[in-house]
């Protein structure tokens, strides 16, 4: 029985479809579509027989198996051949204890996973490999793929732009005109992307890459696109591993489109069903409050209402129409779990961008780090106690390194201005009544 896996409605409709199609809604209903598994074929092994061959696996030097992604094909994508395989060794970053943040919280263990560690810097490039992989094979088995088309408010187009950059694939990033940090907007341009800067917010470009998605020859590489979340699942299986394949008891995370919210869960179902792991844990979700659509939905029996987001130094995850929402409710439901929000202030305290974990030394991406500053401790009023909890999704410096730097700006700018007052008022000139 060989391994397979295909897409299929995330509603039940009837039908399955190729992974080397492209397509990213139900034909029937038009909801998205998810990925399925033979699990008949997976059970042919035992439990202890793929941990075994996960751990040896792991981090080696055998094409592709050195990869975090690859070392667990069969549970990702196994129809892809090996010669297609466009990898970087993504995965595979730190867990690191956070042990004096943890006790700051009241945590008796703290640990955050480093997402960042990874070669454009953050964990998109767990899911791109995946779905430029699969495109690769695509154009390979002579499919009219011309272009790899995403919307990104930063890490997506920059993880889209390398990996097809390495496959020799032309890519299109269509991004919010002053919303991207100089650096995740520098990728994407040295990769040789084609970068369109528009007036509008990321759900403005979703709607336009999503359009232009239909012409044939543009391949969808946003996480709507369930090869994505294939590849991002593994990462709630590599901190199971990591912890000697014992399950946390909470999962905190970052919610922005929310495709990673139902990756974190599919990586849990498959260990659960296939006997890996015999316990669930909580999951969190951390929103900022000025893009919040899924913690309003959470506060309301989980009805979902669009809203249009504000502006919030977490840039990455200014999403007021997050396409991924139902997934994500259904995953949050079945892993009895919270939504919390945090504020501009609460993640700027004193006015100044730095936060409890970067004093810490576990400096991240305002995205990652700013959605929670305090979220362990509020979320107990949802029942969270003292678990062993693991923060996932912190970034790397990208988008964090522009935060501090539009800070420190700010407060010269601000220094000036005030010994400049000084001066005048010293001269008599204007300002001295101030």
């Amino acid at each position: 029985m060989e391994y397979r896996a295909v897409f299929k409605c995330i509603s039940g409709c009837a039908g399955e479809y190729e992974l080397e199609q492209a397509i990213y809604r139900c034909p029937v209903c038009g909801d998205l579509l998810e990925v399925v598994h033979n699990l008949d074929a997976l059970r042919k092994q035992t439990a202890d027989e793929w941990k075994k061959r996960f751990d040896d696996r792991y981090k080696r030097t055998e094409w592709p198996y050195g990869s975090a992604v690859w070392g667990k094909k069969e549970w990702v994508c196994p129809g892809v051949r090996d010669e297609n395989i466009v990898s970087m060794d993504e995965g595979g970053t730190n867990l690191m204890w956070a042990e004096k943040f943890g006790n700051q919280l009241g945590m008796d263990e703290l640990w955050i996973k480093m997402c960042g560690q990874s070669h454009t810097g953050s964990f998109k490039d767990l899911g791109m490999t995946v779905l430029v992989s699969v495109v690769r094979q695509m154009i390979a088995d002579r499919k009219p793929v011309r272009a790899v088309a995403c919307a990104s408010t930063g890490d997506t187009s920059a993880s889209l732009a390398a990996y097809a950059a390495a496959a020799e694939i032309p890519s299109i990033v269509i991004l919010p005109r002053g919303k991207v940090s100089t650096a995740q907007l520098v990728q994407p341009l040295a990769n040789g992307a084609l970068v369109l800067s528009l007036d509008t917010d990321f759900d403005g470009c979703m709607a336009i890459v999503q359009r232009l998605s239909v012409e044939e020859g543009v391949y969808l590489a946003n996480s709507m696109n369930s090869l994505r979340l294939e590849g991002q699942k593994t990462v709630g299986i590599e901190i199971v591993q990591q912890f000697d394949w014992s399950v946390p008891d909470v999962i905190i995370i970052p919610g922005g489109n929310l495709g990673n919210v139902s990756a974190l869960g599919a990586g849990f179902d498959m260990m659960e069903t296939l006997g890996l792991i015999t316990k669930r844990p909580r999951i969190v979700v951390a929103q900022a409050a000025a893009a919040n659509p899924l913690y309003l939905a959470y506060k309301n029996n989980w009805e979902f209402h669009p809203i249009t987001a504000k502006p919030t130094l977490a840039s990455a995850i200014q999403i007021g129409n997050p396409v991924s929402v139902k997934k994500a409710i259904r995953t949050l439901q079945k892993y009895n779990g919270i939504v919390e929000q945090a504020s501009e202030s609460e993640r700027r305290p004193h006015g100044h961008v730095q936060l409890p974990a970067h004093r810490r030394g576990a400096g991240g991406a305002d995205q990652a780090t700013g959605a929670w500053p305090d979220c362990p401790s509020r979320a107990r009023g949802g029942g969270l106690h003292r678990e062993r909890a693991e923060v996932h999704g912190l970034q790397g410096g990208l988008s964090l390194g522009h935060a501090l730097r539009r800070q420190h700006e700010a407060v010269e700018q601000a220094g000036g201005a005030s010994q400049r007052l000084r001066r005048r008022a010293a001269s008599g000139g204007p300002g001295e009544q101030g």
